[in-house]
C-alpha cells in the first residue's frame, strides 16, 4: 500500500472517530466506505471493527455515568441471538451490496411513519433492536442508523443517547470482529494497519467531547442528518457504479 493510501486511511480514521464521538453515529459510514476501497469485504469489516471498538469503547468509558444499563442488557441478549444465527449462515456480502445498503439505510428509516417508530425505552424493544441491528451490521457493516430509529422517539438527552449507543455499539463491534475473523481469519490484516489505527481512533475520540459539550440538542440532530444524507448519496452512487462495472465485466 502506498504512503498516500495510508495517509488517506489515517486521516479518515481520525475524522470518523471524531464524528462518531460527537454524533454517536455516521463516523462508521465514513470509515467503512474508505476501507472498502483498499481491502476486501471481510478484511475491511474486521479492521473496521477493531478501530471502531477502540473509539466506541473510549466513548462508553468517558460517558459511562450516563449509560442506561437495562437497555444495554436487552440489546446484548438480542445481539448474541443474531450472532449465533448469522454465524450458522456464514454470509459475507459483496462490496456493491455493502455500499448500497449503507446508502439506502437513511432513506428506509425515513419511510417509516413516526407512529411506527418504537421507543428504545419501551419494555422488550432493546432485545429486538439488538437482533435486527446486529443482522444489519453483518450485512452492511454499519447499524447505527437503524439503531437511531429507536432512540429518536425517546426523551433521552444527547449525552445519555451517546453513552448508551456507545456501549451497545462497542458490544456489536466485538461480535462483528468475531464473526468476520472466524470466517476469513486475519487475511492481509497486519498490526501495521490496526495498531496505528487504534491510536488514531482514540485521538479522534478524545477531541469529540470538547465539541459535544458546546453543542445544543437541536444542533446535534441537525448536523447528524446533514452528514448522514450526504454520505448516503455518495455510497448509492458508489454501489451503483460497482454493479454497473460488474455487469460489464467478462463472464458477468
Amino acid at each position: 500500500m502506498t504512503p498516500a493510501s495510508l495517509a488517506i486511511i489515517g486521516v479518515t480514521i481520525v475524522l470518523s472517530s471524531f464524528i462518531s464521538g460527537v454524533f454517536g453515529m455516521a463516523g462508521g459510514m465514513v470509515l467503512l466506505g474508505v476501507l472498502l476501497v483498499y481491502f476486501d469485504v471481510a478484511t475491511a469489516m474486521l479492521l473496521f471493527s477493531i478501530i471502531q471498538l477502540a473509539a466506541n469503547g473510549w466513548r462508553a468509558l468517558h460517558w459511562r455515568r450516563y449509560v442506561l444499563w437495562p437497555i444495554f442488557y436487552g440489546y446484548a441478549g438480542g445481539a448474541l441471538l443474531a450472532f449465533a444465527a448469522m454465524r450458522y449462515l456464514a454470509y459475507v456480502p459483496n462490496k456493491a451490496m455493502v455500499y448500497i445498503l449503507l446508502g439506502l439505510m437513511p432513506f428506509s428509516v425515513d419511510v417509516l411513519p413516526q407512529s411506527m417508530r418504537p421507543n428504545i425505552e419501551w419494555r422488550g424493544i432493546p432485545f429486538f433492536t439488538g437482533i435486527f441491528t446486529t443482522v444489519l451490521q453483518f450485512m452492511a457493516g454499519v447499524g447505527g442508523l437503524f439503531l437511531d430509529i429507536f432512540f429518536n422517539r425517546s426523551r433521552l438527552d444527547r449525552k445519555t443517547t451517546n453513552a448508551t449507543k456507545a456501549i451497545t455499539q462497542t458490544f456489536s463491534h466485538i461480535l462483528r470482529a468475531a464473526y468476520f475473523g472466524s470466517l476469513a481469519g486475519l487475511g492481509e490484516l497486519k498490526f501495521a494497519y490496526w495498531g496505528p489505527g487504534v491510536g488514531l481512533a482514540l485521538f479522534g475520540a478524545v477531541l469529540a467531547p470538547f465539541v459535544l459539550e458546546r453543542m445544543t440538542d437541536h444542533g446535534f440532530r441537525q448536523w447528524t442528518r446533514v452528514i448522514i444524507y450526504t454520505l448516503a448519496v455518495v455510497y448509492l452512487v458508489r454501489g451503483g457504479l460497482l454493479l454497473w462495472h460488474d455487469g460489464l465485466s467478462p463472464g458477468a
